[in-house]
């Protein structure tokens, strides 16, 4: 703990690191400055009612990621989501696109052409999103019928899509200086402030079920245990956030005019969760639309109200269909980041070979075995992650189930039908970008420390390893 505090210290001693923690902090505060910043025209507490109505739709996941600025709809209220959307589909489009993909490995200069395609297309999909919240607004009705805005028209639609998309364009610009001039990720940054800010509510309700005694005489012990599972499940997204997969690879001797080169064994690392947050919410996005979908149509058709109505939080067959596409999207990710065949030809091509696999199509088999088995692994990991906090939220409807729904409904117990009602902040997406986010910008400031001959928070462990290693 001492050496905590210590690291914690030389921090603010060295005048660079210092400034750019500084930095990092004052933007993140012009950040939250914007959810006190409503979008003008809109009746926040009718929209405030709406949203605690649907709760279950993609609302939410939209909410998450603005930091709960969508539920208010502040100046800030699309958040990160556009640049996001639109660093996948680049991503996903350089598979298929060759100019995209020769930009790619052009270096440097590649990747400034394609930040400059992700800030186009970050504007194109914000004006479309706020022009469909605009529209959607004027057209729904909020509890009671009431109107979510004062004066629709089109000075209405045209002040919101001049608003939130200049609030979306200053959030990518925050997330850019940061990366730039402070520590840390700035696009991750942000999302994570907008996450933690929900934190004290969560204990505040928390609290507010202890003093109630919502659960009876258990409240206690279901708090405890809560605390308890909470805790285990950061320790669990720690270690296996930094669980590796090393592939011995060992490099011939070449002479290169009066040198001796290579000779030497290294490792190629495969982290078991090469996908990150990706696949959760690649999965949890297409699970919402068939119930946002719904409610835009006014559940006015019984196909799609079956739909939703099945594939809502804690239905059996949406726990079924989540796990299933979080395992395929992690598979589909890595398979389009990750080129075994390509990584084994410059392996061959520099004189490098896995000792015990020939070189070549032998050498890009062993690897792409290697990596399915641990993104399977990883898959099962981010699911469970995942619905482990659902479930406390929402519970499993098993009662819901034709035939033995009616068993369940009278011998299994309410709080695993129903769950323990706990704060939404608890969801799991939430927590692996969070802690992910924390383990990041802890390494970059432990580097720095280390670079300066200061000593980092930890003596052993993986922050030490994985940055030596």
């Amino acid at each position: 703990m001492n050496q905590f505090f210590e690291a914690f210290a030389n921090m603010f001693r060295i005048a660079d690191l210092r400034r750019r923690l500084l930095f990092t902090l004052a933007m993140l505060a012009v950040y939250r400055l914007g959810a006190f910043l409503p979008t003008p025209g809109i009746n926040t507490d009718v929209l405030a009612q709406f949203f605690q109505q649907n709760q279950g739709s993609v609302l939410g996941v939209i909410d998450l990621f603005s930091g709960g600025n969508f539920r208010r709809l502040t100046i800030f209220a699309l958040g990160i989501m556009p640049y996001i959307t639109a660093s996948i589909i680049l991503q996903l489009m350089t598979v298929v696109w060759p100019y995209l993909e020769r930009l790619q490995k052009e270096g440097e200069l590649g990747r400034r052409k394609i930040t400059q395609y992700t800030r186009y297309l970050t504007i194109i999909l914000s004006v479309v999103q706020s022009f469909s919240i605009a529209v959607t607004l004027e057209k729904t009705g909020g509890p009671s019928n009431q109107p979510l805005v004062y004066n629709p028209g089109v000075a209405f639609v045209l002040m919101t899509i001049l608003t939130l998309t200049t609030g979306s364009a200053f959030i990518m610009w925050l997330g850019e200086q940061i990366t730039q001039r402070g520590v840390g990720n700035g696009m991750s940054l942000v999302i994570f402030a907008g996450i933690v800010v929900g934190l004290p509510r969560a204990v505040g309700d928390l609290f507010d079920k202890f003093r109630t005694a919502q659960w009876g005489p258990f409240t206690g012990l279901a708090l405890v245990f809560l605390v308890a599972l909470m805790i285990g499940v950061v320790g669990v997204i720690v270690f296996v956030e930094g669980g590796q997969r090393r592939i011995p690879v060992q490099y011939a001797k070449r002479v290169m005019g009066r040198r001796m080169m290579g000779g030497q064994m290294t490792y190629l690392p495969l982290r078991v969760n090469s996908g990150g947050v990706i696949p959760p919410i690649f999965a949890s996005s297409l699970l919402t639309f068939p119930g946002t979908i719904n409610l835009f149509l006014g559940k006015k058709f019984k196909a799609i109200d079956w739909l939703a109505t099945n594939l809502a939080w804690g239905e059996p067959w949406y726990i079924l269909v989540y796990i299933t596409m979080i395992i395929l999207f992690a598979f589909f990710y890595v398979g389009i980041v990750f080129n075994p065949t390509e990584l084994a030809d410059n392996m061959r091509k520099y004189g490098g070979f896995i000792p015990g696999i020939r070189p070549g199509r032998n050498t890009s088999e062993h690897i792409d075995r290697v990596l399915r088995r641990l993104t399977f692994v990883g898959g099962v990991y981010l699911a469970a992650v995942c619905l482990l906090p659902e479930w406390l939220m929402a519970g499993i409807h098993l009662q819901h189930l034709p035939v033995v729904g009616t068993w369940f409904d009278n011998h299994m117990w309410r709080f695993v039908l129903e769950g323990l009602k706990v704060n939404f902040y608890f969801g799991g997406t939430s927590l692996l970008i969070v802690v992910g986010v924390a383990m990041d910008t802890v390494q970059q400031i432990e580097a720095q420390l280390v670079m300066r001959n200061y000593e980092g928070f930890v003596k052993k462990g993986k922050l030490r390893g994985r940055r030596y290693g």
